[in-house]
């Protein structure tokens, strides 16, 4: 099932950065990402802890992903996973959305490395 970018435009509601920062890159011509299938939430916070220790070990903090990680595992119901990557390619969102895609669970970003930003031709 496809999410249109309107239908995620009205599930970034939230006042806090990430969530205001998404919703600027998509009315900003972001792409984005949302995957078709489900997952166990608790496979996806063991993963993305992994990922924030690493980030963290490498000098990054991303925003709001020990929060979102906390929000998945609570949430105990199998979750999508989605990604808004900025047009200026500066920063990515990482969203997890409810098994139908209709609510959001929790969202995390960070800024994009430089490579990303200019990727070799």
């Amino acid at each position: 099932m496809a999410v249109e970018r309107h239908e995620l435009e009205s599930l970034l509601t939230g006042d806090d950065e990430v969530s205001v920062t998404a919703l600027a890159a998509l009315r900003g011509g972001a792409t984005y990402w949302v995957g078709d299938r489900a997952q166990p939430a608790g496979q996806h916070a063991g993963v993305f802890k992994g990922r924030l220790q690493r980030m963290r070990k490498h000098g990054l903090e991303p925003l709001g992903l020990e929060r979102a990680v906390q929000l998945v595992r609570e949430h105990d119901r199998p979750v999508r996973t989605g990604l808004i990557d900025a047009a200026d390619r500066t920063w990515t969102t990482l969203l997890f959305l409810t098994e139908d895609g209709s609510a959001l669970v929790a969202c995390a970003g960070w800024p994009l490395p430089l490579v990303a930003r200019n990727p070799p031709l």
